[in-house]
């Protein structure tokens, strides 16, 4: 595959992941806010089958970084300060990633105890952290 291949897939299995992790914890502010058994009930069932569907695309996105990486070569990697400052805000997210997957095991329990307004909160932090990443990774300003 050559490099540009590369990149597409990498930003395209980003891009879907990125739906993913936006959208759940919206769902969790909706299921936050919810009294009815039956609506908190059919929000497990939709957060669960979220976290499942967009693993997969952070999966490969982390494949296919490695890959760039790879095929540029150590040289490229070692001088590349740019991308050591992506690769801490990258691992930032897949932690977050994890996170939301034990909140989505803490909503199934009915073991919550945050207010939506924790969950409007934590819906915004990858924002500002993609922001840094594609500003890193387009301009490579450091």
């Amino acid at each position: 595959m050559t490099i540009l291949w590369l990149k597409a897939l990498h930003i395209f299995f980003m891009v879907a992941w990125f739906a993913g992790i936006f959208y759940l914890p919206r769902l969790f502010v909706y299921h936050a806010e919810t009294d009815e058994q039956a609506v908190k009930d059919q929000f497990k069932v939709m957060e669960r089958r979220l976290w499942l569907f967009v693993t997969p695309f952070a999966l490969l996105t982390l494949v296919f970084g490695l890959a760039l990486i790879y095929t540029y070569g150590y040289a490229w990697f070692a001088a590349s300060t740019w991308l050591h400052i992506k690769i801490v805000l990258v691992t930032l997210l897949y932690v977050y990633h994890f996170y939301l997957w034990s909140l989505v095991k803490q909503f199934a329990a009915d073991k919550i105890t945050h207010s939506s307004r924790y969950f409007r909160i934590l819906n915004e932090a990858p924002v500002l952290i993609l922001l840094a990443v594609v500003l890193l990774a387009v301009v490579k300003f450091i």
